[in-house]
């Protein structure tokens, strides 16, 4: 009788695959009830996609084309190459992938360059500060929703914890990504985005413009007449979590016409994290990012 040895090499990939899903199955965060973890399969994706739908085009008017609005579902090429982060309400009734309250979308350098790019690049030059930085490890972050009833600072809190585990657990360096104010309009923003402009501008190597086509002007208003706190009262929250972490922000905005919005480019390298922030998630990253 013949021995047929097994295929090492498919030995191995089949092993890896299944040290990847047991990766992507383990929790990345928990507060109370509710539980961030990554996607784990296509029903996943698809409720993330779904809770995207509720948020940007029921609530926030996005325009849609036939597909999204058969389908009710938010969802582009970069979705199959991004890691989707989830938030999961596990006190909810029903399937775990319909207890999903709330969703950030993750691309990281490898899976960018092998796809032919980032998402971000068609309004900000971020090829050019990547070029830059060769040493570093950069994570687009995007597409973040909640839904409304659990729009609160421990769902905030618990992204953040999943975020965290996730950038130590790949070795990120450098979080970026577009943040958003509702409306096409930048003059309707324009105490909170000329703050930004003045006080919160990237520079130097971490320097990073919107594409030229795009540019729009964010310093309408002069430093000295600037109130900070309608500045800083006016700003969306994601913008606001990003500074206290110890981001800065592009030159220029972007009108993204398609999701009515007003875009910034938000910079933020792991090593400018204030170091509150690092000690307030860093004992739980360590113990959910193995």
């Amino acid at each position: 009788m013949q021995t047929v040895l097994p295929n090492r090499d498919a030995f191995t990939e089949a092993n890896g695959i299944a040290a990847q899903q047991e990766c992507q199955s383990r929790p990345l965060g928990r507060i109370g009830s509710l539980e961030v973890r990554l996607a784990q399969h296509a029903d996943e994706i698809a409720a993330a996609q779904e809770v995207r739908y509720r948020v940007f085009y029921d609530e926030l008017g996005a325009k849609q084309d036939e597909a999204q609005a058969l389908d009710r579902r938010d969802a582009d090429r970069f979705d199959a190459i991004c890691d989707h982060l989830l938030v999961v309400d596990t006190a909810l009734p029903g399937p775990e992938h319909k207890r999903i309250v709330g969703t950030y979308r993750l691309l990281r350098q490898e899976k960018a360059v092998a796809a032919g790019g980032f998402y971000s690049e068609d309004e900000f030059e971020l090829k050019e500060l990547i070029a830059r930085h060769p040493d570093q490890r950069f994570l687009e972050l995007g597409r973040s929703c909640v839904l409304t009833e659990y729009r609160s600072k421990r769902t905030i809190e618990v992204l953040w914890q999943g975020i965290w585990a996730y950038v130590n657990r790949y070795d990120i360096t450098v979080m970026a990504g577009c943040a958003s104010f509702q409306g096409t309009d930048p003059a309707a923003h324009a105490e909170a985005l000329s703050y930004l402009a003045h006080h919160c501008r990237s520079d130097g190597d971490w320097e990073i413009r919107a594409v030229p086509a795009r540019y729009h002007r964010m310093d309408m208003k002069p430093a000295d007449a600037l109130d900070l706190k309608s500045a800083l009262a006016a700003m969306p929250p994601l913008v606001k979590g990003y500074l206290r972490l110890g981001a800065r922000i592009g030159d220029g905005c972007v009108i993204d016409e398609d999701f009515g919005t007003v875009d910034v480019f938000v910079v933020l390298p792991v090593q400018a994290i204030s170091s509150r922030y690092i000690n307030y998630y860093g004992s739980d990253a360590q113990r959910f990012a193995a």
